[in-house]
């Protein structure tokens, strides 16, 4: 993925939730630093626009922060849902993002095979 695409997928995704930041139910969050970029995090970010995108789920909201020191575990995502812990999931690929769309965003159970922390 090239620079110029990555811009255009940011784009697409600060379109599509920017309205939903305030109210929204759930927040992805995508570790977008260097090390998490050269793991793949691009790609998984792209799943995860697409996914959300797909299943047409407005009450999500995705956003990108820098290297969150858990560089090892790259690429790194969390899911934040109302009256419930952060969860930080590590070694995501972008079928492990729609998997993690699929059973803890949509479902509300947490995928535990990828589990890096809980708070």
């Amino acid at each position: 993925m090239s620079i110029d695409e990555f811009d255009e997928l940011k784009r697409k995704a600060k379109g599509s939730t920017q309205t939903q930041e305030i109210s929204c139910a759930t927040k992805i969050v995508v570790a977008m630093g260097t090390c998490g970029i050269a793991a793949g995090a691009r790609e998984v970010m792209s799943a995860i626009v697409d996914e959300v995108s797909k299943r047409n789920l407005k009450d999500v909201s995705i956003s990108q922060i820098g290297c969150i020191g858990m560089c090892e575990q790259e690429p790194i995502i969390q899911v934040i849902r109302p009256g419930q812990p952060k969860v930080t999931y590590g070694y995501v690929t972008p079928e492990i993002a729609r998997t993690i769309i699929d059973q803890h965003v949509i479902g509300g159970r947490i995928f535990s095979d990828c589990v890096v922390s809980i708070e």
